[in-house]
């Protein structure tokens, strides 16, 4: 393991491959022995990451160089949610009962960061972050008293306020979220955003005016235990969205576990099933259409058919994988500081 000083003074390490290619991976080792469960894609050269023992990571040339510190203070946290504006603005979102669920951000690429939202609610557990712009954006928590405990800022998270608890649909016996991947959250357009549950109910809520109303849907994906449900949601546009998931205890087990919706998630139909539990979908852009990426800790697969059939991408496992907007460049996060690039140009319908 490499030593780690906390604030700026990162340890930074030149990039190599940890192996050849992997289906259409490109590999890369972070200095750090911390699991990774969020990152966040800015453009072909920029991303970061989040992970435990208060760990981020940040690249500025394409992965080629990564560099990787702790947040002072932080140590005892894990950061399971990541959301990068640019080269030097990030929010990071750490997970836990009562005061572990914290908010942190920096304007200064890690020089400092700043505590913005620290939870004093002690049955809150948050578990997703994300945001529409510089200024707003959106966490929330497992349900609170029958609901789910959502905040939002308008003001890039100096201040985070609660949305009226009323305005949610009451939770279900045993449903709550899954905090796997950083994305169990998804926005689109200017004020559409998504929240997919699991556990006692697999479902999506759903609201297009930024939280002022919600609506709930039921989805086709298994669940019915603690560790199965939705884990990830991610929509192209307003209307055409994606969840996936399964059940985490069952790794490489198949089943209901990917559903797509054309009407914004009022209705949700199963497409083709994953060939095993997957923590993180995304869309992916290559120029005028899309790929879906799908990432789990037993494998990933891509689709070029919006579903309709799965390609391999490698038996290597990652907890989470985000991509730039507009752009064919994502990164994956995995285990013991792994991380791996993805340019979607590579990837090919099947035979």
């Amino acid at each position: 393991m490499i030593k780690m000083e906390r604030g700026w003074r990162f340890a930074v390490v030149l990039m190599a491959l940890t192996g050849a290619v992997q289906g259409q991976w490109m590999p890369r080792q972070a200095p750090t022995n911390s699991r990774f469960r969020s990152v966040s894609t800015v453009s072909a050269s920029v991303a970061w990451a989040g992970g435990n023992h208060g760990t981020y990571a940040r690249t500025l040339d394409g992965g080629t160089t990564w560099r990787a510190g702790v947040v002072p203070g932080a140590a005892e946290l894990d950061f399971r949610d990541i959301h990068a504006l640019d080269a030097k603005t990030a929010w990071l979102l750490s997970i836990g009962d009562g005061k572990k669920s914290r908010i942190y951000r920096t304007t200064d690429g890690g020089q400092s960061w700043s505590p913005q939202f620290t939870n004093t609610n002690p049955q809150a557990f948050f578990d997703c972050m994300t945001f529409w712009d510089a200024r707003h954006g959106m966490a929330f928590s497992d349900p609170v008293d029958g609901r789910l405990l959502v905040i939002a800022t308008a003001d890039g998270g100096a201040h985070w306020q609660p949305l009226n608890p009323m305005s949610l649909p009451l939770a279900l016996p045993g449903e709550a979220a899954f905090a796997a991947s950083g994305s169990s959250i998804a926005v689109a357009g200017k004020s559409h955003v998504w929240i997919g549950t699991g556990g006692g109910a697999a479902r999506v809520f759903r609201s297009k005016d930024r939280g002022r109303s919600w609506e709930v849907a039921a989805t086709p994906i298994a669940c019915g235990n603690a560790s199965s449900g939705i884990f990830s949601v991610a929509f192209k546009d307003e209307q055409n969205g994606v969840v996936a998931g399964g059940d985490y205890r069952k790794e490489k087990e198949t089943g209901d576990n990917f559903a797509r919706t054309t009407d914004g998630g009022r209705t949700w139909k199963l497409g083709r099933r994953l060939p095993g539990f997957r923590s993180a979908i995304a869309y992916v852009s290559i120029g005028r259409s899309y790929a879906l990426v799908a990432v789990g800790p037993a494998g990933s697969d891509d689709s070029l058919d919006n579903g309709e059939s799965w390609i391999g991408m490698g038996p290597n496992g990652y907890h989470a994988f985000s991509a730039a907007v507009r752009s064919a460049i994502g990164w994956a996060a995995g285990e013991n500081g792994l991380l791996a690039r993805l340019d979607a140009r590579t990837l090919r319908l099947p035979r």
